[in-house]
């Protein structure tokens, strides 16, 4: 047996994951609602193959008959594989099964829910996906608390006690700022955000600058419409991104360029680890950071407006009447508490990740029943951002990741905030990345990430990853330096120490 076969077998498994995921997009961007039921069970179906073929003996056969390879990209192949099918032999195909079934009951049920404003339809759905995170974790295995089974899977080596600790320091740092900014009032004229701007010309702007400025090209990517902004790809040649539009324009604007961040870490991938386990980024928290990268450090920066503010006059003349780049700039970054996460600014967008991370603990922990998970909700929304929800839809209801099961996903949004700003620091010091940022001009840095980040894949851990690029372990104080500096700038405001 041979690395050829071991390749073979994996190429299998990625080849059925990727017609899961196929049927996934299908489900949420162009298939009749009647046909949910039959999705969900096709989906499964698949789900269950791949999971069986790669759990099977014969894989355990092939792992441990290719040994130790000489070869550094076998080796790498052979490392994440075997710690992969470690975790994976721990959960039974039947679980696995259940757990797709539940999925999509679960996702049509919370899509139901918020149409309707009633979370007593979907409570049922996520009493039942919290019970399977419970089993999942005690089936994987943990020593210090479940959520650290759960949250390993998308950010492997991070803990639980650890986020607590990362939460608490970015929260009494960042709290303070966000009052100081709310108390300084309006910077600029905010209406602008909701002029008429016609939903086709807001795609097609959209797409157009993913292209332009980030690389996002046709040639392997589309851009379809979803109830919830995501990203997926079948290869890195495959890379498929979805946006959602509204009244309020930068939804679809930056929601769009959020998913090219993550569109182009797939595509930069290197074609070394195509259909492995290592063909994917080297978790949710890095992925992350490229989609908060592109979304936020790039397309909210003074050089983007003043580059692209032509183009989007072009489009949408009624939104550029009367404005200059810096008007535009400071509209944008407007600092203002909110309800909606995927809409929240820079400085309050953290609280709202912290929030999701201490109802999870609380749900898995059963300290909190799920039957009082909308006033636990008010509560924390109360207590971080001074605001209620007026109604479900725009409160516990508004993320889709509990209906799909993805409980310990949500701190890996934070992580990423942090590691964006510490990437983009380390990819500044090359002059060239430098001057193209500051020209609005992303091929350079485009190149660095490719390079430092991107074509590893999975085959770097996340801690690996980051000191190699970086230099250093991951740190929040990149992070709060730059919020600091940019939000007192906007506001007019002194840095902290000179008042």
């Amino acid at each position: 047996m041979s690395m050829d076969e071991l390749r073979r077998r994996l190429g299998q498994v990625s080849d059925l994951n990727a017609a899961a995921g196929l049927m996934s997009w299908d489900q949420e961007t162009q298939m009749p609602p009647q046909a949910a039921r039959v999705r969900g069970l096709q989906i499964a179906t698949l789900e269950g193959l791949a999971h069986e073929l790669f759990t099977s003996p014969h894989t355990a056969d092939l792992l441990g008959a290719v040994g130790l390879p000489g070869d550094a990209t076998d080796a790498a192949i052979v490392r994440v594989t075997r710690r992969d099918f470690d975790r994976a032999t721990r959960l039974p195909t039947a679980f696995v099964e259940e757990a797709a079934r539940a999925r999509n009951e679960a996702h049509h049920a919370w899509m139901d829910a918020r149409d309707h404003n009633s979370f007593a339809t979907f409570a049922p759905h996520l009493e039942r996906m919290m019970d399977l995170a419970r089993r999942r974790a005690d089936l994987l295995g943990y020593e210090d608390h479940p959520y650290d089974a759960l949250l390993d899977e998308y950010e492997p080596g991070m803990q639980a006690a650890q986020v607590r600790e990362v939460f608490t320091d970015l929260r009494d740092r960042t709290l303070p700022l966000l009052r100081r900014v709310t108390a300084a009032g309006d910077a600029t004229d905010y209406g602008v955000l909701t002029r008429p701007f016609p939903a086709q010309a807001q795609k097609t702007f959209a797409w157009r600058i993913a292209g332009e400025a980030f690389g996002l090209r046709p040639e392997f990517a589309r851009q379809d419409e979803s109830a919830h902004p995501f990203q997926t790809n079948f290869s890195r040649d495959d890379v498929r991104i979805t946006t959602r539009v509204e009244g309020y324009w930068p939804a679809c604007l930056f929601g769009t360029w959020h998913e090219t961040g993550h569109a182009m870490y797939e595509r930069g991938v290197a074609p070394r680890w195509e259909r492995t386990p290592l063909a994917a980024g080297a978790s949710l928290g890095v992925h992350e950071s490229q989609s908060r990268m592109f979304e936020n450090l790039l397309a909210r920066s003074r050089p983007f407006w003043r580059r692209y503010l032509p183009a989007l006059a072009e489009v949408a003349p009624e939104v550029t009447a009367g404005l200059d780049a810096e008007t535009l700039y400071r509209a944008v970054n407007r600092v203002q508490p909110s309800l909606i996460r995927v809409e929240a600014d820079e400085v309050t967008y953290n609280f709202h990740v912290m929030l999701r991370f201490e109802l999870e603990l609380a749900l898995l922990e059963g300290g909190l029943r799920v039957a009082d998970l909308p006033e636990a909700w008010n509560a924390k929304m109360r207590e971080y951002l001074g605001l209620t929800p007026p109604d479900d839809a725009q409160g516990v209801l508004q993320d889709i990741h509990w209906s799909a099961g993805l409980i310990g996903y949500f701190p890996t949004y934070t992580l990423g905030n942090l590691l964006s700003v510490q990437l983009l620091e380390a990819a500044r010091r090359d002059p060239e990345v430098a001057s193209g940022v500051e020209r609005a001009e992303y091929g350079p840095l485009l190149a660095w990430l490719v390079e430092h980040v991107h074509q590893y894949g999975r085959s770097l851990t996340p801690a690996e990853l980051t000191e190699r690029a970086t230099g250093r372990p991951l740190s929040a104080d990149p992070y709060v330096a730059y919020l600091h500096g940019k939000y007192e700038d906007i506001y007019g405001l002194k840095a902290e120490g000179q008042e």
